[in-house]
């Protein structure tokens, strides 16, 4: 399988299920969740969702329940609308790289760097 198919595939999956949890999941659990990021196996067999809530990280666990019920749901319909001999497992998983990526700003604004002094060789 090329690389190429693979990541068009997956770019597919992503926008399906943004689409389905924007407007056919009615389950309050699932609202204002962002697919940030979908993998899939080099066979097409298996789908790594990344998933987050946009800041709300206390809703992780609320998140990942609804996902769980709902994902007989989402792969019947990512089967219906991306034309493959099997459609892949959907594995979901919360994405920390917003959080971490946060909290790296936070640690970079945190740091005291002293204003550079001029050397005196270039004067």
């Amino acid at each position: 399988m090329s690389t190429i198919k693979q990541d068009r595939v997956a770019e597919r999956i992503q926008t399906i299920l943004s689409e389905l949890l924007l407007r056919e999941i009615a389950d309050p659990r699932l609202q204002n969740i962002t697919i940030t990021e979908v993998k899939l196996d080099p066979e097409l067999m298996f789908a790594d969702v990344f998933v987050n809530a946009l800041g709300d990280e206390s809703r992780q666990k609320d998140v990942m329940s609804g996902l769980a019920r709902a994902q007989g749901f989402l792969r019947r319909e990512v089967g219906k609308r991306v034309r493959l001999r099997v459609v892949p497992e959907l594995h979901f998983h919360w994405d920390v790289t917003l959080e971490r990526g946060e909290r790296i700003n936070q640690l970079l604004s945190s740091l005291e760097i002293p204003p550079e002094e001029p050397d005196s060789d270039d004067e």
